[in-house]
C-alpha cells in the first residue's frame, strides 16, 4: 500500500454484542454493554493500547437515564478522553457522528475516537414484568454530556391530533403512495415487498449479531397470523422495525499515523471515503409528495461525487430499513434499485432496530464485509424520523484518492418545492395516501392524507368498517373523498 497522509481518518476496530439472558437481572446494563463492545473493537483492531489513547467518546443517544454515559464507559475501559458527548435523536446520527469524527481527525482536533451505543430495552421490560430491576450505574449528580447536533421537530400539533405522529402510521402511508405512483396492483405489490424482506431475513439468519435469526419465507412475512398480525396495512409485524431487544455496537476511528504507530495491521483498516448530511422538509405535512426524498437524492449524488464513484461501483450496501418504504425510497433516490441485495446486517426488523443505534451496527458489519472483499466499495445510508434526517457514507479498504470529503447539502435541498397544509378543510378532496391501522382484534382506523382542490394537504380518518375493508382490497389513492368538519373522510 502506498504512503498515506498520517491525518487520514481510518476505521480500525468494530465491536458488536447481543444479549438474551435467561434471567433478566443477569443482563448487562447499557453502560456495561457499551464498555464491552468498545473493548471488543480494540481487540478487533489488534491494539488494546488504543483504549488509553481515546480522546473522544461519542455516544448515540438511547433509552437510558445516564447524564454522561461516555464518562462511565471511559472509566471502565481505562480511558481519559478530553470529550464525552451524546448525539441527538435520529437513526441518522451514527453516520453523522462518523462524518464529524472523520473531519475532526483529518483536521487534527482528534486522534482516536470511539462511537458507541447500546439499548437494553428487552431485558429491562422483562425485569419490570417480573417485578425486578436491573441495576444501572447512577451518575445523576454528574454534569450532562455535551450534545452533538440539534434536535429537530418531527410532528406538528395537527399531525398529532389526526393520528399521524408515529413511524407505524406514516411509513405504511409512504408505502401506499409509492405503490400508487408506480401504478402497481395491490396484490403484486404485497408479494414484491415481502420478497424484498425475505432477502433481508436471509442475511439476518447468517448474522451472529442479529436479534431474529429464524428463517422466514416471503409468504410467511406477508401473511397475517396471530404471531404476525397486521399493524399498519400493508405491513405485518415482520415488516416493522423491532426495537424490543438488547444490542450494542462500537466503532474506533483514528488517524492513519496512529494506526501505523500502534502496528494495527493494514488488513484491519477501512477508510471512510466521503460522507454527506441533509434533511427533508421536517414536517411530513409540508412535503411536496409522500413517495420521494429530495434530501436522499441530493445527498446521495453529492456523496458519490465526493468519493469519485457512482451507484454501479457500489459492491455492498446497507440501506436503512426500518420499513420497506424506507428501503425503496432510498434505493431509488440513490440509483441502486431494489433488484440487488441492500443489507449487510438483515435490517431493522430482523437484525434489530435499537432506536437510534442501528447504523452503528450497519457500519460495523460493513467493515467486516469490506475486509473480506478488499478494494470493494460499500455504502451505508442512515435515516431518522419519517424519511426525514439523512446521512450517507462510502467506505473501502483502499485509501481514498483524495482526503475524506464531506458536504452538508441542506441549502440545495431547501430549494425543492413544498406544500401548504390546511387544518380546517371541509369539502371535496383527493386521496393522496392512506393506511389502515390494526389492533389485536383487527382494523381500527383508516388514516388518510388528502389534497384539496387548491393542492393543499389535509389529514383525515375513517372508522367505517366497509371503507377500511375496501381500502385494503382496491386502490384508493387518487379517489375522491368528502371531508367533514370532524376530519372524517367519506368515500
Amino acid at each position: 500500500m502506498a504512503a498515506i497522509d498520517p491525518r487520514t481518518p481510518v476505521l480500525v476496530g468494530v465491536g458488536q454484542l447481543v444479549q438474551k439472558p435467561a434471567e433478566p437481572t443477569d443482563a448487562l446494563e447499557p453502560a456495561a454493554m457499551m464498555a464491552e463492545v468498545v473493548e471488543r473493537a480494540a481487540a478487533d483492531a489488534g491494539a488494546a493500547s488504543l483504549l488509553s489513547k481515546v480522546d473522544a467518546i461519542r455516544v448515540v443517544k438511547g433509552a437510558w437515564p445516564y447524564q454522561d454515559v461516555g464518562r462511565i464507559v471511559a472509566g471502565r475501559i481505562g480511558a481519559d478522553p478530553a470529550q464525552t458527548a451524546v448525539s441527538t435523536d435520529g437513526g441518522n446520527t451514527p453516520q453523522s457522528l462518523v462524518n464529524k469524527t472523520c473531519l475532526d481527525i483529518q483536521a487534527g482536533r482528534l486522534d482516536v475516537a470511539v462511537i458507541v451505543g447500546a439499548e437494553g430495552i428487552w431485558s429491562r421490560r422483562r425485569a419490570r414484568r417480573a417485578g425486578q430491576k436491573i441495576p444501572y450505574t447512577d451518575d445523576s449528580g454528574s454534569p450532562a454530556a455535551e450534545v452533538i447536533g440539534k434536535e429537530l421537530p418531527m410532528n406538528s400539533k395537527l399531525e398529532a391530533e389526526r393520528g399521524v405522529e408515529m413511524p407505524v402510521n406514516l411509513y405504511p402511508m409512504f408505502e401506499n403512495a409509492l405503490r400508487a405512483s408506480k401504478g402497481e396492483p395491490i396484490e403484486d405489490h404485497t408479494v414484491r415487498i415481502s420478497e424484498l424482506w425475505a432477502d433481508f431475513n436471509a442475511v439476518a439468519v447468517d448474522n451472529p449479531y442479529a436479534w431474529v435469526r429464524t428463517p422466514l419465507t416471503a409468504e410467511q412475512i406477508r401473511t397475517p397470523t396471530p404471531q404476525n398480525r397486521m399493524v399498519g396495512w400493508p405491513y405485518t409485524k415482520s415488516m416493522n422495525s423491532n426495537w424490543d431487544l438488547d444490542q450494542a455496537a462500537a466503532l474506533i476511528l483514528c488517524s492513519a499515523g496512529t494506526a501505523e504507530a500502534l502496528g494495527i495491521a493494514r488488513e484491519r483498516w477501512v477508510f471512510p471515503w466521503a460522507g454527506t448530511d441533509a434533511h427533508d422538509t421536517m414536517l411530513v405535512s409540508n412535503r411536496d409528495n409522500l413517495y420521494s426524498s429530495p434530501a436522499i437524492r441530493t445527498a446521495g449524488r453529492r456523496c458519490f461525487e465526493l468519493a469519485g464513484v457512482g451507484p454501479d461501483d457500489v459492491a455492498h450496501a446497507d440501506i436503512y430499513s426500518c420499513f420497506p418504504s424506507a428501503v425503496q425510497i432510498s434505493a431509488g433516490e440513490l440509483g441502486l434499485g431494489t433488484e440487488r441485495r441492500l443489507t449487510v446486517t438483515g435490517g431493522l426488523p430482523f437484525a434489530g432496530g435499537p432506536l437510534n443505534n442501528y447504523v452503528t451496527h450497519g457500519i460495523a458489519a460493513m467493515a467486516e464485509v469490506l475486509r473480506a472483499d478488499p478494494g470493494a466499495v460499500g455504502l451505508n445510508s442512515a435515516n431518522g424520523g419519517y424519511v426525514t434526517k439523512h446521512a450517507i457514507g462510502i467506505y473501502s479498504t483502499e485509501p481514498p484518492a483524495q482526503p475524506f470529503r464531506h458536504a452538508d447539502v441542506q441549502e440545495e435541498v431547501d430549494r425543492f418545492p413544498t406544500r401548504e397544509v390546511i387544518a380546517t378543510h371541509v369539502g371535496p378532496a383527493t386521496i393522496e395516501a392512506y393506511t389502515v391501522m390494526h389492533g389485536h382484534e383487527g382494523p381500527e382506523v383508516a388514516l388518510v392524507a388528502a389534497l384539496t382542490p387548491e393542492g393543499r394537504r389535509t389529514w383525515a380518518r375513517s372508522t367505517d368498517a366497509a371503507t377500511m375493508a375496501a381500502m385494503m382490497r382496491e386502490e384508493h389513492v387518487g379517489r375522491p373523498a368528502e371531508i367533514d368538519a370532524d376530519a372524517v373522510a367519506h368515500l
